[in-house]
């Protein structure tokens, strides 16, 4: 289904780039980079509350985006569509961060996405000061002719949902 996609038909669909977990290293070439990163509180408690919500896609919806998931928290295979304005971009989670001060996870673009790549939508704890941070790492290239066309544009409007999925936590 092309104007609201079955979170059923994702399950046999295969991921639509070879760098799979790439978000948790060093991020590969030929993509457009983003990383952003906003302090979000202070102490054991803020980091547990804001690594609960980012867990059942709390950055998302905090964002403003409509989301669709195979799960109520992110894990490993979890579907999800995620629509912002009319187009669907549907994914997969490939990995979860578990650590005591790190949590979160990343999900891969599948085929109907209008970008190829990968993001990472975390929140980490630093025990030194005491702070919690909101993170968001991806790599990604233009998957359809219309968001080439669009590419100046789509490059800006990722740029700056990425700065509001951070201030959604």
């Amino acid at each position: 289904m092309i104007g609201r996609l079955s979170l059923r038909d994702l399950s046999g669909l295969p991921l639509t780039y070879p760098e799979v977990g790439a978000t948790a290293g060093p991020l590969p070439a030929g993509y457009r980079h983003v990383h952003e990163s906003a302090l979000v509180g202070h102490g054991r408690a803020r980091f547990e509350e804001a690594a609960a919500s980012v867990m059942r896609w709390g950055m998302l919806r905090g964002a403003g985006a409509r989301v669709r998931a195979t799960s109520e928290v992110a894990d490993v295979g979890s579907e999800v569509v995620v629509t912002l304005g009319p187009i669907p971009a549907p994914c997969r989670v490939v990995y979860v961060l578990a650590e005591p001060d790190h949590r979160g996870f990343a999900y891969g673009t599948l085929p109907g996405h209008p970008e190829i790549g990968e993001e990472l939508f975390a929140v980490r704890y630093d025990p030194t000061d005491d702070a919690v941070y909101a993170e968001v790492t991806a790599f990604s290239r233009h998957g359809t002719w219309w968001s080439r066309l669009a590419g100046p544009v789509t490059s800006l409007v990722q740029r700056i949902v990425s700065k509001r999925y951070v201030a959604a936590v």
